[in-house]
C-alpha cells in the first residue's frame, strides 16, 4: 500500500493520541493533508502531549472511545502497547474497520526530506541542539517532535519525527544498549548522512562488555553504507569499526590538536589493548599493534584558548577563527563536528555557521551553573558514564582548581561502570 492509495477525504482514527507514538502518527497524517480524529482514556487536562497538537485541526475524544469516533473513521491506528485482547479491538472488528499499525504508517508514509543522524556515547544532545540552532538561524526548519520532557532518541520517536513537516531532519539517535535498535532507526528514518561523536563504555548493564556495546553503535555505520559519515577520527573505536566493516562511503574526519592529558588503555576492535594519549576520555593519539592509528584529519582545531573560548579550525578549504560560549575541550570537539555537519549537510557557508556558534549558550544540564553560594559555584552536569564524568571533571579542574565535593549518580553504566565512576571522582 502507498500513500497515494488513500483518497484525499480519508479519515484516520488514532487511538491513544495522548501517547508519544500516536501523537506523532496523528500529526504526520494531518501534515499529509488527511482528516484525523483521535481518542484517549486520559482527560483533556491529563493529556501529556496535548500542547503539541495545538495548531492541528484534530477532533479528540477524551476519557472514552465513543461510537461517533468509529462511525467517522475509515482506518484505525491503535497504539503499539495496546493488547489485541483489549475491548476496543472487538468494536473495531464488529464494525469491520481496517486497522493500520504504527509500523504500517512508517512503511506507507515515506520520509520526504534529507535527514541527518547524530549518535555517540557523549555529546549527542549538545551537537544536535547546536546544529538545529544553526539551521533555524539560517531559515532552515528542522522537524521537531515537540513532546515536552520526552527523551527524543527512543526508538519510534526519531523514526516518526523524520516524517513530520520540515525542511530537514536532524535526529539524535540513541540505543539504550539494545541490539537492532540503531539499525531500525537509521533504516526507517531514511538517514542521508550522519555523525558519530565518540564511543566509550556505556549501557554495560545491558550488554556486558565494551565491544558488545561498540558493535551496537556499529549499526549506525552499517546503516549509512554508501553515504556520508562524519566521525571523530581521534577515537580508535570508531576508526576500528570503520575498518572492520570495510565502510564504503564518504568518511569525513575531525579532531583536536591539543596536548594529551594522560595515557589510558582502551580495547581495540582487533581484540588487543591500545594505549590512547587522551585529549578527552577515549579520544586522542593512538597506534595499535594491528596498525590502527590516528589518521590525517580533514578538519582539525588548533591554537585552542579555553579561557577565551576560541580556536582555529583548519578545513579542507580555509582556516577559520572560531569563537564559542561553551566551556571545555570536549565542547571544542562538539563544535568542530557541528561545523562540519552544517557545512556538509546543511550546505551553509562558514561565516553563517560561525555567527550561530558564537551565540549558542549550551544545553540545560551540561556544565550548567545553577547557583553561587558564598564563593562557591554550584554546577550541574548530566554525565552518566565513566568517560563523560572524567571529561567533565577534567574541565572543572581547569576552571576551578580544587574541587571540594562532587556528587555523581549513574544509572546506565552497570556496577563495574559505577565503580569506575566512583574511582574517577576520587582522582579529582
Amino acid at each position: 500500500m502507498n500513500e497515494s492509495d488513500f483518497p484525499e477525504d480519508t479519515t484516520f482514527g488514532v487511538i491513544g493520541i495522548c501517547g508519544a507514538n500516536c501523537n506523532l502518527v496523528a500529526r504526520i497524517l494531518k501534515d499529509r493533508g488527511f482528516d484525523v480524529i483521535g481518542t484517549d482514556m486520559s482527560s483533556g487536562d491529563d493529556c501529556r502531549f496535548k500542547k503539541s497538537l495545538e495548531g492541528y485541526d484534530i477532533e479528540v475524544f477524551y476519557e472514552s472511545h465513543p461510537e461517533e469516533f468509529f462511525e467517522k473513521a475509515d482506518y484505525i491506528i491503535p497504539p503499539i502497547s495496546l493488547p489485541k485482547t483489549a475491548e476496543v479491538f472487538d468494536i473495531i472488528q464488529e464494525k469491520n474497520i481496517p486497522v493500520l499499525e504504527v509500523s504500517d504508517i512508517i512503511d506507507i508514509f515515506k520520509v520526504n526530506k534529507p535527514v541527518f543522524g547524530i549518535t555517540g556515547t557523549n555529546g549527542k544532545t549538545t551537537t544536535t541542539t547546536l546544529l538545529k540552532k544553526i539551521a533555524y538561524d539560517n531559515n532552515i526548519a528542522p522537524v521537531e517532535h515537540n513532546l515536552e520532557k520526552m527523551q527524543g532518541n527512543a526508538e519510534y520517536i526519531p523514526i516518526l519525527q523524520s516524517r513530520l513537516n520540515g525542511d530537514v531532519g536532524i535526529l539524535e539517535v540513541g540505543t539504550f544498549g539494545v541490539p537492532g535498535t540503531i539499525e531500525r532507526i537509521v533504516g526507517n528514518s531514511e538517514l542521508t548522512s550522519g555523525l558519530i561523536t565518540n564511543i566509550t563504555p556505556d549501557h554495560l548493564n545491558d550488554l556486558g562488555g565494551f565491544m558488545e556495546y561498540a558493535h551496537v553503535k556499529a549499526e549506525f555505520i552499517k546503516g549509512l553504507a554508501g553515504k556520508q559519515l562524519i566521525v571523530n577520527g581521534q577515537d580508535p573505536t570508531i576508526m576500528g569499526l570503520l575498518r572492520e566493516l570495510n565502510f564504503e562511503g564518504e568518511i569525513i574526519t575531525f579532531g583536536v590538536d591539543e596536548m594529551p592529558v594522560g595515557v589510558a588503555s582502551k580495547e581495540c576492535v582487533c581484540g588487543k589493548t591500545i594505549d590512547v594519549k587522551e585529549i578527552i576520555s577515549g579520544s586522542g593519539y593512538y597506534l595499535c599493534e594491528c596498525g590502527l592509528t590516528t589518521p590525517q584529519l580533514d578538519y582539525i582545531a588548533t591554537n585552542i584558548n579555553l579561557k577565551n573560548r576560541t580556536f582555529e579550525l583548519h578545513t579542507p578549504d580555509e582556516k577559520l577563527e572560531v569563537k564559542m560560549l561553551l566551556e571545555g575541550i570536549h565542547n571544542v570537539y562538539n563544535v568542530v563536528g557541528v561545523i562540519v555537519a552544517a557545512h556538509e549537510f546543511l550546505k551553509l557557508p562558514y561565516d553563517k555557521i560561525l555567527e550561530s556558534i558564537a551565540t549558542f549558550g549550551g544545553v540545560s544540564g551540561r556544565m550548567e551553573k545553577v547557583a553561587t553560594i558564598g564563593e562557591k559555584d554550584v554546577v550541574v552536569d548530566f554525565a552518566h558514564n565513566p568517560a563523560g564524568v572524567e571529561t567533565v571533571l577534567r574541565e572543572f579542574k581547569k576552571l576551578y582548581g580544587d574541587i571540594t565535593t562532587v556528587i555523581t549518580i549513574s544509572s546506565e553504566s552497570g556496577a563495574e561502570g559505577d565503580l569506575e565512576i566512583f574511582n574517577k571522582v576520587l582522582e579529582f
